[in-house]
């Protein structure tokens, strides 16, 4: 009897065995349940378009400093160049990066003599890979890359908020325009180009209103030439002056007359009428 009574034990322990494989018991199906919810869950925020922190927007339009300055080096880009070829206006375009991680800059070149800007853009140790993009009968627009020995701009401007809004040619470096935040951006760059040996000197210096329109100023030199143009009867008709003897009397080349008056005039017309 107690045969029997032990195999219906055993009986009874795998029977009850079994059950809870195919069973589990409450508090185990509720942990496991509670789990597979928080999986679903955490998969549903990570999907529900929830926005992540946002950087919130500042601004420096209000108010700053728009400078023009003048800025000579001998390892300034292109600066070789426009020491050999002088009298040739230079005007930079725009700058991008190559997947190689090349700075490659777009010039236009003015005047109708262009042999002497080739041979000295050819032997210019800032720039390599020189390509002429494109030509018109008062210019022409070419394609350079930067070399390690070139001595660039944006890098001086970009850790003090400077925007740069100009860039042409002179005799004895770069025009360059540009607008920063406040003077204390302006005095820091300063300080910056002088530790590289840059030298710097203010052309032009005037502070922005909150009601400032965002013209930049004229260059001395497009007022001097504007000024002389209107006294001498150039916007007249029949004109009082052409622009070679504009050239003569301002002793300046006619390319250069050229440039600076459609640069003037679209400085004038995009403060009145733009």
């Amino acid at each position: 009897m107690s045969l029997d009574l032990t195999e219906t034990t055993e009986k009874r322990e795998r029977a009850r065995t079994d059950a809870e494989a195919e069973s589990p018991p409450a508090s185990v199906t509720a942990s496991q349940t509670e789990s597979a919810t928080a999986t679903v869950d955490t998969g549903s925020a990570d999907h529900s378009g929830t926005t992540p922190a946002q950087t919130p927007l500042r601004t420096q339009a209000d108010g700053g400093v728009i400078a023009q300055l003048r800025l000579e080096h001998e390892a300034l880009l292109l600066r070789p160049t426009l020491r050999r070829a002088l009298d040739t206006p230079v005007e930079l375009e725009y700058r991008t990066q190559t997947p190689q991680d090349r700075t490659v800059v777009f010039l236009t070149v003015y005047g109708t003599e262009f042999e002497p800007f080739d041979r000295a853009l050819a032997v210019d140790p800032t720039v390599t890979d020189p390509v002429l993009v494109d030509r018109y009968s008062d210019r022409r627009v070419y394609r350079v890359t930067l070399t390690d020995r070139a001595l660039a701009l944006a890098p001086m401007t970009t850790p003090v908020d400077g925007h740069i809004l100009d860039i042409t040619s002179s005799r004895d470096g770069w025009l360059v325009q540009l607008r920063f935040p406040d003077r204390d951006a302006l005095v820091e760059f300063n300080d910056t180009c002088r530790a590289r040996g840059v030298s710097v000197a203010v052309e032009h210096l005037r502070v922005s209103d909150d009601e400032d329109d965002g013209v930049v100023a004229l260059t001395e030199k497009q007022q001097e030439l504007l000024l002389v143009a209107y006294q001498e009867g150039y916007f007249d008709v029949p004109r009082g002056i052409s622009q070679d003897e504009l050239a003569d009397r301002l002793d300046v080349s006619k390319s250069a007359v050229s440039q600076r008056l459609r640069r003037a005039i679209g400085e004038l017309c995009g403060a009145t009428i733009a």
